[in-house]
């Protein structure tokens, strides 16, 4: 195995033409390049230099290495730089999954965060569901995921670690009539996502009855729309409701029914540095 000290001596040795150039170069005594050149001859059983007058020139063997050594050399140092630069976070990707209400209200702050931190590194965003965002963070695809869940939510795997970002309060909507959820027994109920229904579902039977879902749709400015053309009553989260407000609903909140959201990442730690800082820059805008 060529050592990698050897083949940086070697090549500025090429580069310079002089034992005490080189010696400059590479911060070290001309002793100590005459002894790494000594030792690389060693290792290879070829003659790499050869004295002539005071100076020296290489051999056809030591020209054909030192070019070698100039790309070995030249290909470490970019590693190098490039490592650096992604450890220092001047440069590399961060990527994230989340749902759309969190990343419309979070995501804007957290990105400022981010970028002015860290201007170099890019962020890349996907929109999807808790469940899928759990699937891409697993599989790999994405780096942190958004999520919420409910206190009767089934426990998430232990390989994910969750930092916890908020409780987001749960609002019954309502255009008329009573607002709570146990005076809208007979209503048709608009229904969110698999998560939020389930969710409704609960409270509707907490309160002593299963609710009718009339409608279905994961679309908040749609549900909103709906109980504002009097088609039904549904919940909503706090998150959605800074999102859009529709003039002309009510929006209780529903006392012990908050939604608490998450920030996840996926296996031991510690987490990548630009993850760090997305966490970071998302518990800040918080």
């Amino acid at each position: 195995m060529l050592d990698s000290a050897r083949l940086r001596v070697l090549d500025a040795v090429a580069r310079t033409g002089s034992l005490t150039a080189a010696a400059r170069e590479v911060h070290l005594t001309q002793p100590a390049v005459s002894h790494h050149l000594a030792r690389l001859e060693a290792e290879t059983g070829a003659q790499l230099v050869q004295r002539v007058g005071r100076g020296i020139r290489l051999t056809p063997a030591g020209r054909l290495l030192a070019d070698r050594a100039a790309e070995i050399v030249g290909r470490l140092d970019a590693a190098s730089a490039e490592l650096s630069a992604l450890v220092g976070l001047t440069a590399g990707r961060v990527r994230l999954a989340g749902y759309t209400t969190a990343l419309s209200t979070l995501l804007p702050s957290a990105t400022a965060i981010l970028h002015a931190a860290h201007p170099g590194l890019e962020l890349s965003i996907v929109d999807t569901h808790p469940p899928e965002a759990l699937a891409m963070l697993r599989a790999g695809d994405v780096d942190a995921a958004l999520i919420f869940r409910y206190d009767t939510s089934a426990p998430e795997d232990a390989d994910l670690r969750l930092v916890h970002l908020l409780d987001d309060p749960t609002y019954l909507l309502t255009r008329e009539g009573p607002t709570d959820v146990a005076g809208h027994r007979d209503s048709p109920w608009i229904g969110g996502c698999e998560r939020c229904r389930a969710h409704l579902v609960d409270l509707c039977r907490a309160a002593g009855f299963a609710p009718t879902i009339r409608y279905t749709t994961d679309d908040m400015v749609l549900m909103q729309t709906l109980v504002g053309a009097g088609l039904g009553v549904t919940t909503i989260p706090g998150l959605a409701l800074r999102v859009h407000r529709l003039a002309g609903v009510t929006a209780t909140p529903l006392p012990d029914a908050a939604r608490h959201v998450f920030v996840a990442t996926y296996g031991e730690p510690p987490d990548p540095p630009a993850t760090q800082a997305l966490l970071a820059a998302l518990t800040a805008a918080v």
